[in-house]
């Protein structure tokens, strides 16, 4: 088996705007714009059906049932459609006896069910935490799916979807991929600012193979959908920070808007090429807090060049100071600066720059010794 999620995983997920109302048809659409308008040629590769995708029961043989009347003709036709286009294929389970909605978890039937997604041509199994058997060791039971994914003998990146604190101190020995932090992200900015900043502190439990995991992207959804609706939405300015922040935190970039209808704006943000790279970068070191500069991050690539992000959390604008002292450089080295979100480049610094940030915007800059 190959290593698995050796650089963030990109892709899409329908639970942020759709939830349960998901269909064969929606999923084959959505496959068709993430081709179509470049998100795959961006590096969204992986398409994912969230839960509310099975029927209320299993069959008489204990296996999973895909619900008929969304998915007619089975998971596996929906999965074949996504891999024609030169996807991956994702799908959504428990690790208790039901899922968040209620519905069949995989709890006592981890071998069945990995099996299963494997003869349908799965390639990304998000595993929630609902409905936990009173008492049951929480590691074990991600164990035991960890374990019988990769006794399928197919490549399955792992994505655990608990939210318990601490749960980045053990989860990769279950053999998980990437680990949500907390519960759910809303389409607000106290949720992407309290679920982002969330994440800085622990950076040094990711890297290549597994990664911090703050939840799905919320871009565009502009207080629509299932997360957008109990959030109530946010700004431009807002969603072009939460897509910057989860860049700089090698954090995996799951997109959850509906993507038939995403705006220009929306698309140039969530299509910003220096800002995936920043996030696929070869050394896979997520960015940290510099020592003495509040909510300034520093991300060293893997090219020796080192980005760094200025985030204004705060409700007004405000002057905030970029010094790469502490990153490796030294005070007095000049630096080039590259302009991420603007795609420009600034000139050249010595010492330190000095930015003016409006309210819950940012600067991401790329900077190179000369």
């Amino acid at each position: 088996m190959a290593m698995l999620a050796l650089k963030p995983p990109m892709g899409w997920n329908a639970w942020n705007t759709f939830c349960w109302n998901i269909n064969d048809a929606l999923i084959r659409e959505t496959a068709d714009k993430m081709v179509d308008d470049g998100y795959l040629e961006a590096g969204y590769n992986i398409l994912v059906i969230d839960d509310c995708w099975m029927a209320n029961k299993r069959d008489e043989n204990g296996n999973l049932v895909p619900d008929p009347v969304k998915f007619p003709n089975g998971i596996k036709a929906v999965a074949d459609y996504v891999h024609s286009k030169e996807l991956k294929f994702g799908i959504y389970e428990d690790a208790g006896t039901l899922t968040c909605a209620g519905l069949p978890g995989s709890y006592g039937n981890e071998r069945k069910d990995a099996e299963l997604f494997a003869s349908w041509g799965v390639d990304f199994l998000k595993y929630d935490g609902c409905y936990l058997t009173p008492g049951a060791n929480t590691e074990n039971l991600y164990r035991r799916m960890g374990q019988a994914l990769r006794e399928t003998g197919r490549d399955i990146i792992f994505s655990a979807c608990i939210g318990h604190d601490g749960v980045w101190t053990w989860m990769k020995r279950t053999g998980a991929h990437m680990w949500r932090l907390t519960g759910d992200i809303f389409d607000s900015w106290e949720s992407i600012d309290k679920v982002g900043f969330g994440a800085v502190g622990i950076e040094a439990y990711a890297g290549p193979g597994g990664w911090n995991d703050p939840d799905m992207l919320v871009v565009g959804l502009f207080g629509k959908g299932w997360v957008g609706e109990i959030g109530k939405g946010s700004t431009i300015t807002e969603y072009r920070t939460h897509f910057a922040l989860w860049a700089m935190l090698n954090a995996p970039l799951m997109l959850g808007n509906d993507l038939r209808i995403a705006t220009p704006e929306i698309k140039e943000i969530l299509l910003n090429k220096d800002l995936i790279a920043i996030n696929q970068d070869d050394a896979g070191i997520p960015a940290s807090r510099i020592p003495g500069y509040a909510d300034v991050l520093a991300k060293p690539l893997a090219d020796g060049r080192i980005a760094f992000g200025l985030f204004n959390r705060h409700p007004e604008s405000k002057h905030m100071a970029l010094s790469w002292d502490y990153c490796g450089w030294e005070v007095t080295d000049r630096i080039e600066l590259y302009d991420a979100i603007e795609h420009k480049s600034l000139g050249e610094f010595v010492g330190s720059t000095t930015f003016r940030i409006a309210s819950h915007d940012c600067k991401i800059v790329i900077g190179k010794r000369v």
